[in-house]
C-alpha cells in the first residue's frame, strides 16, 4: 500500500492488556465471542489479537481505523457496548464474570500511533 497523504492518515489502536496465566484462556474466548461485531463499524481497517509468546504477560488488541473520529464513534456505539455486554455474560456463564472472579485483564493501556508508512508484498 502507498503512503498516503499527511490527511489521510489510517489511526492504530493497541490496547495493551495485562492478562494473569489462568486467564489467557478466558480472554480468548471473550474476544471469540464477540467476533464480527467491529468488522461493521465505518471507518474499519483490521483487527488483530496478539498473545505473548516470549515470557510476557500482555496481549494486545490491535485495530486499525480510516480516522480518530471512526474509532471514537465506534467506542460509543451500541456494537461496541452490546460487545463487552455480551463477553461479560458469557464469562459469567462460565463462571469467569465480574461476580466470579473479576475481568480477565488485571490491566489495560491504551496507545494509539498514526500510519506513515506501510509496505505490502510485491507481486
Amino acid at each position: 500500500m502507498p503512503t498516503r497523504g499527511r490527511l489521510d492518515l489510517s489511526v492504530i489502536k493497541i490496547n495493551a492488556l495485562t492478562v494473569p496465566e489462568e486467564m489467557r484462556e478466558e480472554l480468548e474466548k471473550r474476544f471469540a465471542g464477540r467476533a464480527g461485531l467491529v468488522e461493521s463499524a465505518e471507518g474499519f481497517e483490521s483487527f488483530q489479537l496478539l498473545r505473548p509468546v516470549e515470557g510476557i504477560d500482555r496481549y494486545l488488541v490491535v485495530t486499525q481505523w480510516r480516522s480518530e473520529e471512526d474509532f471514537q464513534r465506534w467506542t460509543e456505539s451500541q456494537a461496541f457496548k452490546q460487545g463487552h455486554a455480551k463477553a461479560a455474560k458469557d464469562a459469567e456463564a462460565r463462571g469467569h464474570g465480574h461476580g466470579h472472579g473479576g475481568p480477565a485483564a488485571a490491566g489495560a493501556e491504551l496507545w494509539s500511533f498514526e500510519v506513515i508508512q506501510s509496505a505490502e508484498p510485491k507481486g
